[in-house]
């Protein structure tokens, strides 16, 4: 499964993948997952939000447990963010299999859609609409850098914007939700554990920073006559910095776009996005107003306005305790060592699980990355772990639907 999926959408100059929402690698990935779940005698489903499902059991009986993850990736992505979980969730279904375990409850796999947001600039759209935490009318408005709208883009792909929407009948349908991922991070690698259990996912937002300046010549207009937005959008960067590191958060631009955008030519506009991220509410709250304060100190410095706009936001999630304090008890069995001591760790990232742990009990589990490189080429595993990883998600899913 690995070697099929691997070079789908990958970039041949950067070796990272580009597997963005409704285009041809996306529909690639999701030909592939209908293909693997057809070859297991899984009934297929493709729900109103373009979320793919492969069903073992009646998908309208109640009490699913359902695990997966998604296949889309961030520009110049990584392999494993993603596509490790789903390509465990079918290897963990294929261990059970081998074992002659019997569900009791009605399982599946999914894929959702677009989890990265790299295209439309909101992650996890897919999750997002199926939980209402998104509606139709602010999904229609989603544009990408090409100004193509989200519904333009899946008419083209061949789906029906018409239908999306919140799907509650569906999450009522769902007792558990497990979502197994690569570490982004080094927590297990320090710890020297192959299997961690996530515990929670910090609050985290996305903020985009306009400076409106004048555009001018770049060799004839003195210094002193300028207003270049450049400067303090660059000033603001240090100081994202410097303030994140103050209140023991991150912060990152790492998405700029520049108007007129010539060599030869002072900016009009600089705008650039904002990525925010702490262990608490009042650290994320802190460092972000600091940023805005910041911003502002050297736009009026530098004669720019400066406008600032919230594009997403998710507070801190906590997964669900009891569905968590599970999971280590069916891992410590598993292993011959009841009460074993799985890490538990927290997250920056966020995930699909997040996003559906305030409809439904859901769980993560994590497998070591030795760098803790991610959203990037490098990104990697070791294969003892990964299998490791499917091991253990076969153990939680037997001990979950197989009782």
């Amino acid at each position: 499964m690995w070697r099929d999926l691997l070079p789908v959408g990958r970039d041949k100059d950067s070796g990272g993948y580009r597997r963005h929402a409704w285009t041809g690698a996306d529909a690639d990935c999701r030909a592939w997952f209908k293909d693997q779940a057809e070859s297991r005698g899984l009934t297929y489903e493709l729900d109103r939000n373009g979320n793919q499902w492969a069903w073992h059991g009646d998908p309208e009986a109640g009490g699913a447990v359902v695990t997966g993850s998604h296949l889309d990736s961030v520009p110049d992505g990584g392999a494993f963010d993603g596509p490790l979980g789903v390509v465990s969730s079918f290897a963990a279904l294929d261990e059970l299999r081998s074992r002659g375990a019997e569900f009791t409850r009605p399982f599946a796999i999914t894929n959702f859609g677009d989890e990265e947001g790299a295209r439309f600039g909101l992650a996890c759209v897919g999750s997002r609409l199926t939980g209402g935490h998104l509606t139709r009318e602010q999904a229609y408005r989603l544009t990408d850098a090409d100004d193509v709208t989200l519904p333009q883009a899946m008419e083209r792909a061949g789906y029906d914007p018409e239908a999306i929407g919140p799907d509650p009948e569906r999450l009522a349908r769902i007792d558990a939700f497990i979502e197994l991922h690569v570490e982004q991070g080094r927590a297990l690698d320090l710890s020297g554990d192959a299997v961690g259990i996530a515990s929670s996912i910090w609050p985290h937002g996305r903020w985009r920073f306009d400076f409106a300046g004048e555009a001018n010549h770049a060799g004839t207009t003195r210094l002193v006559d300028r207003r270049d937005p450049m400067l303090p959008y660059a000033e603001t960067v240090l100081a994202a910095r410097r303030e994140a590191r103050l209140a023991d958060a991150v912060a990152t631009f790492g998405k700029i776009s520049v108007e007129p955008n010539g060599v030869n030519a002072i900016p009009s506009l600089v705008r650039g996005w904002l990525d925010s991220r702490a262990a608490g509410q009042e650290a994320l709250d802190r460092t972000v107003t600091a940023i805005e304060k910041a911003a502002r100190e050297y736009g009026e410095a530098h004669g720019i306005d400066v406008t600032l706009t919230r594009e997403s936001f998710t507070p801190v999630v906590e997964f669900d305790h009891a569905l968590r304090d599970e999971l280590s008890r069916i891992l410590g069995l598993e292993a011959g060592r009841p009460g074993l001591d799985v890490p538990v760790l927290g997250t920056g990232a966020g995930h699909d699980a997040g996003i559906l742990a305030s409809s439904i009990p859901t769980a993560m589990l994590f497998v070591r990355n030795p760098t803790g490189v991610s959203h990037s080429p490098a990104e990697t595993a070791a294969e003892d772990d990964c299998l490791a990883g499917v091991r253990a998600l076969a153990d939680v899913l037997e001990g979950l639907a197989c009782k």
